[in-house]
């Protein structure tokens, strides 16, 4: 039997999980969405929009082979862990074409098995089957359930440094496509951009426009959400470093500033670029800020993360 890719079932983000008995909560991993599968033909792993990138992860690929199993469909995510134990997007993408033993599938539904549909079967039992048949150590790993109530966990994972949490019905089948039986809620983080310049009309919110540090890569705007006096200073340090747009950016409104000026972000984590940003404090290049406790570790320790994201 020759299965096929199946179009995977994408959760509706919101603000914060969702209360009460009916749901399961896992980790949202930091990586490459990517499914499994394996038929008489041997294994391929698709990306989240089915395009074949078997050839890239060949280590996983071996690793599917020696699965206990004839034939199967399996969701999940591709990642790489830091040194804190913590997906990492950015060193996925290096260790993609030169470090493949660093690569996990952390898995997190099944789909198919041994010449079975499971998607009418509720997510608990295609869950429950799927652990069956992981094995300790292994390159693929089962996406653990996290105890405790949606509101605790999603204050330890946001104090833990983790991107956010999927929240999952219980009782949902499986249908391709978005869908409200799954639900993500994303922490947020606070990071260092490089502000490009003030864009600011009479009777609309000022936005600051910001780059990657470094690069001068455009990553997007963030609502400035300073006091009063602090967007004063901000203006007057805008004004005093006034300089021509980045190459190729056009926007009405928007006064431009030279290198130098550094804005502190809070934005959505595990995205490319800034969403729901807003802008914290800046500074001039030659400062620096008062250093902040994370907490990673207790917070990580507490809620007992899988083994995977706590090492």
């Amino acid at each position: 039997m020759r299965l096929k890719f199946i179009e995977p079932l994408i959760p509706t983000l919101v603000e914060k999980p969702p209360e009460g008995d009916g749901w399961l909560h896992e980790v949202k991993f930091d990586g490459y969405r990517s499914q499994i599968v394996r038929d008489e033909d041997g294994v391929r792993i698709f990306t989240r929009r089915g395009l074949d990138w078997s050839a890239k992860y060949r280590d996983l690929v071996d690793a599917a082979k020696r699965l206990n199993v004839q034939n199967a469909i399996i969701d999940g995510e591709i990642i790489v862990t830091n040194e804190a134990g913590l997906s990492d997007f950015a060193a996925l993408r290096k260790a993609i074409t030169r470090r493949q033993h660093d690569l996990y599938f952390v898995a997190f539904d099944l789909l198919h098995l041994n010449g079975h549909d499971l998607r009418d079967m509720p997510l608990e039992e295609r869950r429950e089957i799927l652990a069956e048949m992981m094995s300790e150590g292994g390159r693929i790993q089962f996406s653990q359930p996290l105890p405790g109530d949606a509101k605790g966990i999603f204050h330890l994972v946001e104090q833990a440094g983790l991107e956010g949490m999927v929240s999952k019905r219980r009782d949902s089948k499986y249908r391709s496509g978005n869908s409200t039986n799954w639900l993500k809620a994303k922490c947020y983080a606070v990071g260092e951009f490089d502000l490009l310049g003030v864009e600011s009309e009479v009777g609309k919110p000022a936005f600051a426009l910001m780059a990657e540090r470094g690069t001068g890569r455009y990553v997007g705007s963030a609502f400035i959400t300073l006091n009063r006096e602090l967007r004063e200073r901000l203006w007057k340090r805008v004004q005093d470093h006034a300089g021509p747009p980045p190459k190729g950016m056009r926007r009405p409104a928007t006064q431009w500033v030279k290198p130098g000026l550094i804005g502190r972000v809070k934005h959505l984590r595990g995205e490319e670029d800034l969403r729901h940003a807003s802008l914290q404090d800046f500074r001039e290049e030659s400062q620096t800020y008062e250093p902040r406790q994370t907490g990673l570790s207790w917070a990580a320790e507490l809620i007992g993360l899988p083994k995977l994201v706590l090492i």
